[in-house]
């Protein structure tokens, strides 16, 4: 066993040894988002070409986060287990990013561990082009120099959200620690292009709706695609004011296609084994790694996102107002549709210190709405995170957060009639 934990060290030791290398080695990529520090508040990556193409340049990188969590829960039954004071499992990502021609670039993350899966696999990947000289120098130029075409099997442009949540161990951009309670993230096949220009901004796209990819048909499949898009401006109005206002659609009309928008994050969610229960009288128990997140599997699914982001010099705020309806028609027990949900979220944050290493802040986040059009009372979900953190250099975040989650209402039932948790999550995160 001693040989074992000392080929363990000796193993960790040339990791991070490799890691520096390639860190200090790390190539300049075009309309790159980086995956540090230098990333925050970066939305979609813009047009301005700073990185001249001298070939093909391979980036390595990666996530890692870990987590002492202090959290306990109730609720009216009595019956969610005991949550102690402790660390979670870690997360860990590796990150591809590939220069591959002028304007042509591939993204690749595998997740090395999460919460939902212990073994490596890969979460997906995607190529963006934003010039066409492979096809003639100078090929639709004048289009190109406003456009982007991304194409592949990842996460799709749907909401300003994604861009601030944490992706497995990729919690650099999140200022807390969990994500939105409607979350927002799905991997699918698509293809989207995006066009910027003056601060104005359009994407339009197409996935296949589907998570879990396979080509099997059966007599309840539709395959029907899903259209997504996004509008709204981005300015810097001057040095210390920023201003940014979309508005996101995703419209799916299938029964057996869609119904992931919410429920994609196959990683889990970063509140580790809250609601779930003691096994009953027959030895069975309720939980799963997506608990603390709430989605609701609408088929024939409307969501629209609106989100304002507005920074002052170290003051930071950034909302979201989600609808999200399903329009799915029952027969039994009666004639029936399916219902629709409310999202609200603010956020704000104040950024202090040399480069604004530190910040402290607060996020409200609420659900409200019925599974059916037929129910008499809403299901209501409420949370509360305040919390702050600390950029000890780039690449690594350090935050503190307070957390209160609540089942609000008469007309949650079974382990979320009067549920609540909350507590107290330091959470460590690393990203080059």
């Amino acid at each position: 066993m001693k040989t074992f934990y000392k080929i363990q060290l000796v193993f960790i030791a040339l990791t991070l040894m490799v890691i520096n290398t390639t860190y200090s080695q790390q190539p300049g990529l075009q309309y790159f988002r980086p995956n540090d520090k230098n990333g925050l508040n970066v939305f979609e990556p813009s047009k301005e070409d700073t990185v001249i193409f001298d070939g093909l340049k391979v980036r390595v990188g990666g996530d890692f986060a870990m987590q002492f969590q202090g959290i306990r829960q109730s609720n009216t039954a009595g019956n969610l287990t005991k949550l102690g004071s402790d660390f979670n499992l870690p997360s860990a990502n590796l990150n591809l990013d590939v220069q591959v021609l002028d304007g042509v670039r591939m993204h690749l993350r595998t997740y090395l561990s999460s919460r939902a899966h212990n073994e490596a696999w890969i979460k997906g990947g995607y190529m963006r082009v934003d010039n066409l000289d492979f096809v003639k120098p100078g090929f639709l130029e004048g289009v190109m120099k406003y456009a982007s075409i991304t194409i592949g099997l990842d996460e799709f442009n749907y909401g300003d959200a994604r861009f601030r949540r944490t992706d497995n161990a990729r919690g650099i951009f999140n200022p807390f620690v969990g994500n939105y309670l409607m979350d927002a993230f799905s991997t699918e096949a698509f293809g989207e292009l995006t066009v910027q220009k003056n601060g104005l901004l359009a994407v339009v796209g197409l996935t296949n709706g589907k998570l879990n990819q396979n080509v099997t048909v059966t007599d309840n499949t539709d395959n029907k695609p899903s259209f997504y898009g996004k509008l709204g401006f981005d300015k810097q109005l001057n040095e210390d004011f920023r201003v940014r206002l979309t508005g996101s659609w995703y419209i799916n009309n299938g029964t057996s296609t869609g119904t992931w928008l919410y429920g994609g994050d196959r990683a889990g969610t970063r509140y580790y084994n809250v609601l779930y229960t003691l096994p009953d009288a027959n030895g069975v128990a309720e939980g799963g790694p997506r608990d603390g997140r709430f989605n609701a599997r609408f088929t024939k699914l409307t969501a629209l996102q609106i989100n304002p982001f507005i920074k002052y010099k170290g003051l930071e705020f950034f909302g979201i107002y989600e609808l999200a309806n399903g329009n799915n028609e029952f027969t039994q027990p009666g004639p029936d549709t399916e219902g629709g949900f409310t999202q609200l979220a603010a956020e704000l944050l104040y950024r202090f210190g040399a480069d604004e290493r530190f910040y402290i802040g607060g996020r409200y986040n609420t659900v409200n709405g019925k599974m059916r059009e037929s129910a008499t009372e809403n299901l209501d979900i409420s949370r509360l995170n305040l919390g702050g953190g600390w950029f000890i250099s780039k690449n690594i975040l350090t935050k503190l957060e307070y957390v209160k989650q609540s089942y609000n209402g008469e007309a949650w039932t079974g382990r979320f009639a009067g549920a609540q948790f909350n507590g107290v999550t330091l959470e460590a995160v690393i990203s080059f």
